[in-house]
């Protein structure tokens, strides 16, 4: 119990030691935690840039290889890269002929 009590008032005394600084300090301290704040805010930035930068990359390296796969199975299906039938189609005509005497 007694260590509990010398913990709270050291505490205690850190905290006013730290409230009665002089100006200078009190400035100096304020532009440490500014500066502090843009450079976290520098990473984050460029954490999310860099985020944004290989999800770019995964979605087109998709789409590359979507239509690698669509062409792939239009030349296993027999389809030409228009969708028309690559196979050949034989056409069939009849004409009748006839006779007048």
């Amino acid at each position: 119990m007694k260590y509990t009590a010398k913990l709270a008032v050291a505490a205690g005394l850190i905290a006013l030691a730290a409230c009665n600084k002089s100006p200078q300090e009190q400035k100096a301290d304020n532009i440490e935690a500014n500066t502090e704040n843009v450079a976290d805010n520098i990473e984050a930035n460029a954490s999310n840039a860099a985020s944004n930068l290989n999800d770019n990359a995964q979605n087109a390296a998709d789409v590359v290889r979507n239509q690698g796969e669509m062409k792939a199975d239009a030349v296993r299906n027999g389809a030409d890269m228009d969708g028309n039938s690559a196979t050949s189609t034989t056409h069939t005509t009849t004409t009748t002929t006839t006779n007048k005497m």
